[in-house]
């Protein structure tokens, strides 16, 4: 794999008229802020999309990729070279470093970010394991699978809690919208 490459807020908003800017967080997370024309293609149906983001980069377009802070917008790099694209851009520190730039962004229904309902999700288990073992001992081993499986998540930079929170019905559009334009359209 090559080297990321990255683009900062201050330099994404000078090229913003350019470039096509890909969202690869869930429906969820985008619609609750974005960037104003951005994309929104889940990192889990990245690799479909290559054919059209390959057409928007040799078109002469940029093609941005975007996350909450970098992670999966890494990811989606990675698996978009596998598939034989040129290395993307990657907007550096993902959406909290584009808001604390003052980028523009378009702001609709409040959600916690994936990143945010990982930490609860795993915190309210590792919790409630640990009690229940005052009762059954052996639930506190459930404390030590989900450390064992943060700890893997951090090493591998992949979260399978995550992906499997990314499925919720809470992380999907609450708009049924029409399928949007090819990106480079």
């Amino acid at each position: 794999m090559s080297a990321a490459v990255c683009v900062g807020p201050s330099e994404l908003k000078t090229r913003m008229g350019e470039a096509v800017v890909v969202d690869v967080r869930t429906p969820g997370e985008f619609e609750s802020v974005h960037i104003p024309r951005a994309r929104n293609i889940p990192l889990d149906q990245i690799e479909q999309h290559a054919h059209e983001l390959r057409q928007a980069a040799d078109s002469g377009k940029e093609v941005v990729l975007v996350c909450q802070s970098g992670g999966r917008a890494h990811q989606a790099q990675e698996k978009l070279e596998s598939a034989g694209l040129e290395v993307l851009p990657i907007l550096e520190g993902g959406m909290a470093a584009w808001q604390q730039a003052d980028g523009e962004i378009v702001q609709d229904v409040i959600r916690w970010d994936l990143e945010r309902q990982v930490r609860l999700v795993a915190g309210a288990i590792v919790l409630l394991s640990i009690l229940a073992s005052l009762v059954w001992p052996p639930a506190r081993f459930v404390a030590g699978f989900v450390g064992a499986g943060l700890v893997f998540a951090a090493v591998s930079n992949s979260c399978m809690m995550g992906m499997a929170l990314t499925k919720l019905p809470y992380n999907q559009s609450k708009k049924q919208s029409a399928p949007e334009a090819p990106a480079n359209a």
